[in-house]
């Protein structure tokens, strides 16, 4: 297996929305049109969500403002590593396995855990390597095609012109 970052397809460099950042957007904009007295229906219909979560946005914005409908830190514990030495991580990955000692240049959650922990000193299980590649570094998995070592192109191509035509004749 093999990892490998996500391209961008629309080649653009400011990211899309997360889904928090989304949620949190539409609450924004229903606390502008709670401001400027829209009814439930209306903002419900305007930022593309049902009316009863409209009716529990307002009451919480009555109650504590619109500070009470932005987003909260996530809780629980912080990540391992810090985003400069995941920064640390991606350049030493990019660098390819080759440089690091390893006979492939293809990464395996084993190989890329062992380069963490060279870099950082920070040890890492394999679900947590793979949290890091997939969602902090966006990297996906790969698979590498396989091909036998004794294949000869030339020796396919021959076969397909000469033997597969007379064998197809002979039917």
């Amino acid at each position: 297996m093999a990892y490998r970052p996500l391209s961008s397809a629309s080649g653009s460099s400011v990211p899309p929305l997360s889904r928090p950042q989304l949620a949190e957007a539409r609450r924004v904009r229903a606390v502008e049109l709670f401001e400027e007295g829209g009814s439930n229906s209306e903002i419900a219909r305007a930022v593309g969500v049902c009316a009863e979560s409209v009716r529990r946005w307002r009451r919480v914005w009555e109650e504590g403002g619109a500070p009470a409908l932005r987003r909260r830190p996530a809780t629980g514990r912080p990540p391992k590593l810090n985003d400069a030495q995941v920064e640390t991580v991606r350049a030493a990955l990019e660098r390819g396995a080759q440089a690091h000692g390893f006979e492939a240049d293809l990464w395996t959650l084993e190989r890329v855990g062992a380069v963490v922990e060279r870099v950082t000193g920070v040890s890492l299980s394999r679900a947590s390597v793979w949290r890091l590649l997939t969602g902090r570094l966006g990297w996906s998995l790969q698979r590498p095609e396989r091909r036998a070592v004794e294949r000869d192109e030339s020796e396919i191509a021959r076969w397909i012109t000469h033997e597969w035509p007379r064998i197809k004749r002979g039917r």
